[in-house]
């Protein structure tokens, strides 16, 4: 049976406050006056007010003296009627809040704007007195690591090389960021994680706010059957076959066209109903891509991408956490970006705020030179949960199946010995090589072995230009 909270009871609610600080302190998280009856509003603000200026609860007679209510002493309380108390104050003021959020949702869908009404009352069912004490730090360590390490659910990325400065991989309920200039490979590199993911046997959604549903089926038919996109109408009966064998021993993937400027709403209504008719949960989401979807909680105006971003970062990373997922994303670098080689906070599109809500962030750099041969790079630009921050990964990309993977081992440790840029500069030691080249035929002699290495190794557009100008002389 409900409680009726009377005015008496609301009463009494005061009484206990008053006659004990430490049960104010308890609640004064979710007290608010407002939800009193119209006569003891002024009593409560009055009790707020007060404590809040001058840290102690003000007495019956001040009380009494600003609201002209009558506060009397409860004789006899014990440890089990403050119990009492907490269960139904905190009862009372979710019936209160919850009553006042449908009011003034029924104004807002009175006037169209649906957006907020989830918000106002999912807050107000949520409210609740503080309960979990927290871990206590000394208490059984290897207990604690080991909940930690299967709560986390991390998650491989299915490249060993990116793995690494992770500590292993993603973590559920985290938000990921892949940033990149425009064509350089966001999509890309999302449609590879989601096969990587479902080879692993895991389920995942892909949510397109710009591709189509069918060219993004089609990439992952390119990548998934080891056949190049432009072959794959003419080996159909092969692709067809290689697909199907993988889904006998993969995870499940939806892959779902939204429009541009779609909210969080949407795609959380759209999991519930794929929860619904597939009665299974995913546990990897990809979004492509962060920048083109609307918040819910705030109007804000599609120019203003700082706000913009912030909210809908934010929201992004609570509906990770809601669905207890895999989740990654991708951002626009801005126009700064596109002559640079390392990658830093001032290049992302908008601004610094989906930054700081994102666990994980990731530049992708590339040129026509590294597509040629075949490699992206990917820059840490923020790790919450590691300590990858500037480490840089170099992988292998197939032009014609559009897989990444790992390099061998022999190739990463080449790469991490050189920088392969559009605008590569040409150290000094290799200039001084090249002069002798160029006056005696042959490298100076106290110049080290390493240096002719050097000057096969480096690709860059003024290097090619030098030793073309060498040849004709």
């Amino acid at each position: 049976m409900a409680t009726e909270y009377t005015i008496e009871m609301q009463k009494l609610f005061l009484e206990m406050m008053l006659q004990d600080s430490q049960s104010y302190v308890r609640i004064q998280n979710i007290f608010n006056p407002g939800n009193f009856d119209r006569s003891l509003q002024k009593a409560a603000t009055f009790i707020q007010e007060h404590t809040d200026k001058h840290g102690t609860l003000p007495t019956s007679e001040q009380v009494k003296a600003i609201s002209k209510q009558t506060f009397n002493h409860v004789p006899d309380l014990k440890e089990n009627h403050y119990d009492w108390f907490l269960a139904e104050f905190e009862g009372f003021t979710r019936r209160q809040e919850l009553e006042r959020a449908i009011l003034e949702s029924a104004d807002l869908l009175e006037k169209g704007d649906y957006d907020p009404v989830e918000k106002i009352i999912k807050d107000a069912v949520q409210i609740s007195l503080t309960k979990d004490m927290g871990i206590d730090y000394f208490d059984a360590p290897k207990e604690r690591l080991m909940y930690l390490k299967s709560q986390n659910g991390q998650v491989s990325t299915g490249w060993p090389m990116l793995d690494k400065p992770l500590y292993g991989g993603f973590n559920k309920g985290e938000l990921q960021i892949f940033a990149g200039a425009s064509g350089s490979g966001k999509s890309l590199f999302m449609q590879n994680l989601s096969v990587n993911w479902i080879q692993q046997g895991l389920n995942g959604c892909y949510i397109t706010l710009e591709l189509s549903e069918g060219l993004c089926a089609m990439r992952l038919d390119s990548m998934i059957a080891n056949i190049e996109t432009k072959r794959i109408f003419k080996n159909l009966d092969d692709v067809e076959m290689k697909i199907k064998l993988m889904g006998k021993k993969a995870g499940n993937l939806r892959i779902k066209y939204m429009n541009a400027q779609s909210t969080v709403n949407d795609i959380r209504a759209y999991l519930k109903e794929l929860e619904i008719q597939t009665n299974s949960k995913i546990d990897f989401l990809c979004v492509d891509y962060l920048d083109l979807l609307m918040p819910v909680s705030a109007k804000v105006s599609p120019n203003d991408l700082f706000v913009k971003d912030k909210y809908v970062s934010e929201e992004l990373r609570n509906l990770a956490k809601e669905l207890d997922v895999v989740f990654v994303t991708a951002s626009q670098l801005n126009r700064s970006a596109v002559e640079e080689v390392e990658f830093d906070h001032s290049h992302i599109a908008g601004g610094l705020s989906k930054i700081n809500t994102a666990d994980n962030v990731f530049g992708i750099f590339t040129s026509r030179a590294m597509r040629e041969r075949g490699r992206y790079q990917i820059q840490l630009m923020k790790t919450r949960s590691s300590a990858g921050v500037g480490h840089k990964v170099d992988l292998e990309f197939n032009l014609h199946t559009l897989r990444i993977a790992d390099l061998d081992e022999e190739e990463s440790s080449q790469g991490a010995h050189r920088e392969v840029t559009a605008h590569a500069t040409v150290p000094s030691a290799t200039v001084d090589a090249l002069s002798s080249i160029k006056t005696t035929g042959k490298i100076k002699e106290d110049e080290p072995k390493e240096t002719a290495k050097v000057v096969s190794e480096v690709q860059s557009t003024k290097l090619k230009n030098l030793l073309n100008q060498i040849k004709s002389s």
